[in-house]
């Protein structure tokens, strides 16, 4: 990938890892290119800095864009793309770009959000989301079929409302987003509920996977993704048992 903002390496057959090396590490999110024989996949569009289909080389397929969820880290080049997809709980969000559902503002008032600007003169004064309205909604238990891979999307709320993630169930591989990666997890920000997602939490810690790539961190199995999942649980529950 020609590009001096963008770093990518290949995961997995068919599919790349792409990263913002110069965005501040709590900021710097998992995006994923999963080619297709129909057409490709684009999950999660970084903090919009650069332009990411800019960057991208084409495969001559169509793409389906999806975000797996409206937070600013994910979905900055979302609107570059014509076909989006998205949960309906955060539709509203995709098509406003409101701050208190993007935290955009979170991002961009950090005095360190970026090791380097990503041209001379670009002052992050003149950032703004561009509205990416959804075209199509994806929810609990549809698919994505690319010809050659059929994942099953899951709803997995709790980080926030619209928060998905895609499973290919004929060989495991999981793409989590935020619902869960190998990292600190958040869920004290504005559209996070602790309450939701221990039954996100209580629901991964069963499933069966085999590769695991969430939206920041490493890679996972399914023994380190279910690890996750219950130290996750037993903390929240220890927190709740203890008095006041």
């Amino acid at each position: 990938m020609p590009s001096s903002w963008f770093e990518c390496r290949p995961v997995s057959p068919g599919v790349t890892l792409i990263t913002e090396p110069f965005v501040h590490p709590f900021f710097r999110a998992n995006l994923y290119r999963i080619a297709g024989r129909d057409f490709d996949i684009q999950l999660d569009f970084g903090v919009g800095i650069a332009s990411l289909s800019k960057a991208l080389p084409g495969s001559g397929r169509p793409l389906l864009a999806i975000a797996t969820h409206a937070h600013v880290d994910h979905i900055g080049s979302f609107h570059e793309f014509s076909r989006r997809a998205g949960h309906a709980a955060e539709a509203e969000i995709f098509a406003t770009m409101k701050d208190e559902g993007t935290l955009a503002s979170w991002f961009s008032g950090q005095a360190d959000a970026l090791e380097r600007p990503p041209s001379a003169g670009w002052s992050m004064e003149n950032y703004r989301l561009a509205p990416a309205p959804l075209t199509e909604l994806l929810g609990e238990g549809d698919t994505v079929d690319t010809g050659d891979r059929l994942f099953k999307i899951l709803h997995l709320p709790g980080h926030s409302p619209g928060s998905i993630a895609l499973l290919d169930e004929r060989n495991g591989e999981f793409f989590a987003g935020d619902a869960i990666y190998d990292d600190e997890l958040v869920d004290a920000i504005p559209g996070a509920d602790v309450a939701v997602y221990l039954n996100t939490m209580k629901r991964l810690a069963e499933l069966d996977i085999g590769a695991g790539h969430g939206g920041h961190g490493p890679s996972f199995d399914r023994a380190r993704m279910h690890t996750i999942a219950r130290a996750y649980i037993e903390a929240k529950t220890r927190s709740r048992l203890q008095p006041r």
